[in-house]
């Protein structure tokens, strides 16, 4: 149970049965099959940046991001490439081809969670944005001192859906009455975001309108970790996940992301949407990569 190391409100969600994946987008998305989900409780937001320094204070946990590689995990790297770093999305200054991510991601020594963009970044004045520059180890273990767990991907999506079946967490349509209701990218993705919606990179948690069931930011601002090992369809019974188990970063298992995160555009990636899905490896950690726990 929760040791009230972390007092963030959760929704008791009920058992119940639900649509997962779809049939109508991404090829990872499908089959649509129905899902039984036991009852359990999820973080109302993503874990901030406020409370993962609380986690770190008490325990000293330092982060995948904040650690050099290991030479014996990494036959053959260069010295130069164990270095402590995390992925930054880096805009261009124009136009580039959509089918090659090296264009907008770069690694960037020194960013972690407490430097999202880099050693001369920090997150003063940003307690409430979501942390990241997490990697699954680092979530893990979070939700171990919090007395919970990281959910499933079943889980997840049916936290998101909230007993329904729309085609994004809030109704048919993205911008109802020209309504932005998650942080995404708006404009020519990689290179020019209006900002539309109000926001560059991440947004305090629960600044845009909850879902049915009070949860915040499932779709947009940061993509989440789930403890399901990542399998290309849901054609194949879901593989076992392993948060009882620890997670070594050379392992380099796959895990799947959920939500999409403010990167998500109609331009270029439409996985905003609740049964979108993404795999990640856990010994990368990236700035626009979160979670939220469960019990």
């Amino acid at each position: 149970m929760n040791r009230f190391h972390d007092p963030v409100a959760m929704a008791a969600l009920p058992a119940g049965d639900f649509v997962m994946g779809s049939d109508h987008h991404y090829p990872e998305e499908r089959p649509a099959q129905q899902r039984r989900v036991d009852r359990f409780a999820i973080d109302t937001v993503p874990v901030t940046n406020a409370r993962f320094a609380a986690f770190v204070a008490e325990t000293g946990h330092r982060t995948l991001a904040e650690s050099p590689l290991n030479p014996a995990d990494y036959p053959g790297f260069p010295a130069e490439m164990l270095v402590a770093a995390s992925l930054v999305f880096t805009p261009p200054p124009g136009p580039v081809p959509l089918n090659d991510p090296r264009q907008w991601w770069k690694v960037v020594p020194g960013a972690d969670w407490r430097h999202p963009l880099g050693p001369n970044s920090s997150i003063e004045g940003r307690d409430q944005h979501p942390v990241v520059h997490v990697g699954f180890a680092d979530a893990l273990a979070y939700a171990r001192w919090a007395g919970k767990t990281l959910p499933s991907e079943a889980q997840w999506e049916y936290a998101a859906r909230a007993g329904g079946s729309s085609e994004y967490v809030w109704g048919d349509m993205l911008e109802p009455e020209g309504r932005h209701m998650a942080n995404l990218w708006q404009g020519a993705f990689p290179y020019h975001n209006s900002l539309a919606d109000g926001f560059d990179r991440t947004s305090p948690v629960a600044s845009f309108p909850p879902n049915a069931w009070g949860l915040f930011d499932m779709i947009g601002n940061v993509w989440e970790w789930t403890c399901d090992a990542y399998q290309p369809d849901h054609a194949a019974p879901p593989a076992k996940s392993c948060c009882g188990a620890d997670i070594r970063p050379s392992a380099n298992h796959f895990k799947v992301l959920k939500g999409g995160s403010h990167l998500c555009t109609p331009d270029y990636c439409r996985r905003y949407r609740a049964p979108a899905r993404l795999p990640q490896a856990t010994d990368t950690t990236a700035s626009h990569i979160g979670f939220r726990c469960c019990l």
